[in-house]
């Protein structure tokens, strides 16, 4: 079976210790396919590496994880909550009088 053309934002695995990742980066000019394991790390694949680790059975499709905040630095809502200190804070940004444009 020939190895399908990697896509941005499709999933896959390595059979050989499960890792999982994501491709975000397909250079057809250069042959080079950019990949980010699910724990954040970004590798470079040559388009001949992948179509060989496909032909030897070593690289599978896979679903997306159903957490796939672990591959990205997403805070999770509860930490993205403020607390009552914070909501009385004046976060406003400041007025430009007293700026002199013409300086």
């Amino acid at each position: 079976m020939a190895a399908p053309q990697p896509s941005i934002g499709d999933w896959y695995r390595l059979k050989e210790g499960s890792a999982l990742f994501e491709v975000v980066a397909y250079d057809d000019d250069d042959g080079t396919i950019e990949i980010q394991y699910f724990d954040g790390t970004v590798e470079e694949m040559d388009i001949e590496d992948w179509e060989a680790q496909w032909d030897d059975g070593a690289l599978e499709s896979a679903e997306p994880p159903e957490d796939w905040s672990g591959s990205v630095d997403v805070e999770s809502e509860e930490g993205l909550r403020s607390d009552s200190s914070d909501s009385e804070r004046d976060l406003r940004a400041s007025g430009l009088e007293g700026i002199d444009l013409f300086d």
